[in-house]
């Protein structure tokens, strides 16, 4: 596998359009934008809530538990016209078969609520990681107008 950067996410905050998601490593900071809905169903786990009922990244963390699997690591592999681009690993082993690992091409949002969720890694590309802008100086501006709490 090639060398990867974990990160963790920074903040998400409200756009007109839907989310912001700031992920970094503590020295350099990217975002990506994604559907309200998925925003939400990240924010409730890095809120400490739990919902009533389990949601759709709930439901597909227990249907995995439920086959001996769990959610590895998630890794951003590409980003293409502004469009991100993810990995999920999973890891099954149960009486039935031996261990068996599973890589899924996957929405980094996606990946992203499933792996709050599971406590699992966020890992990045390490090239791609290096040819990605730093956007500090973008989440300091949304944070001064107040355009959403940071780390929610």
């Amino acid at each position: 596998m090639a060398a990867t950067v974990r990160v963790e996410p920074i903040a998400l905050m409200p756009t007109p359009a839907g989310c912001a998601v700031f992920l970094g490593d503590g020295k350099k900071v990217i975002v990506f934008y994604i559907d309200i809905a998925i925003g939400s169903a990240i924010n409730v786990v890095l809120a400490g809530q739990t919902p009533p009922r389990p949601l759709s990244h709930d439901l597909f963390v227990h249907a995995l538990e439920g086959f001996g699997a769990k959610v590895s690591r998630a890794v951003i592999v590409a980003v293409e016209d502004e469009v991100y681009y993810a990995r999920l690993i999973l890891e099954a082993e149960n009486e039935i078969m031996e261990r068996k690992i599973v890589e899924l091409d996957a929405r980094p949002s996606d990946c992203l609520a499933l792996c709050v969720r599971t406590g699992a890694p966020v890992l990045v590309v390490a090239d791609l990681w290096e040819s990605l802008e730093d956007m500090s100086p973008l989440l300091e501006e949304m944070r001064k107008k107040g355009q959403g709490p940071g780390g929610e």
